[in-house]
């Protein structure tokens, strides 16, 4: 298999593969639960680090990725999987969140190749709306 970040196909009937990159325990059990009552399908990272070998060893459809996290952070993590694909083409989507919302956030990281953003605390209908306006657009 190819190490290149692409995501699966999607398809009806198939759930989403969503890698969730956040270090607190509290937000991963909360993104997970609210992936699964959307019928997609999460898996947990703490960092950027264990993402990016995460990724060179599965597909997955979309990551949510933590802005804030020890090691590698979720930007210096997108601006590794955006070289990589500029090198061996592909593109996966990537949706940051950060409890640190401030104004200006969503540009900063849309500059920095993020397809989507979203506030923490994470609620159903935005993760949603959110899931669908990138995929969408992807």
């Amino acid at each position: 298999m190819s190490s290149v970040y692409t995501p699966n196909t999607v398809s009806p009937g198939r759930p989403l593969k969503v890698l969730v990159a956040e270090d607190n325990i509290i937000n991963q059990r909360l993104v997970v639960g609210l992936l699964t009552q959307l019928g997609y399908t999460g898996m947990v990272v703490s960092d950027g680090e264990k993402a990016l070998k995460c990724l060179s060893k599965m597909r997955v459809d979309l990551v949510l990725m933590d802005v804030m996290m020890p090691n590698m952070d979720g930007l210096q993590a997108l601006a590794a999987i955006r070289a990589k694909e500029a090198v061996e083409g592909g593109h996966l989507p990537v949706i940051m969140a950060t409890s640190h919302d401030e104004p200006g956030d969503a540009a900063r990281f849309k500059k920095a190749g993020s397809d989507g953003y979203l506030a923490k605390p994470l609620e159903l209908t935005r993760l949603q709306s959110e899931i669908s306006r990138v995929l969408i657009k992807s």
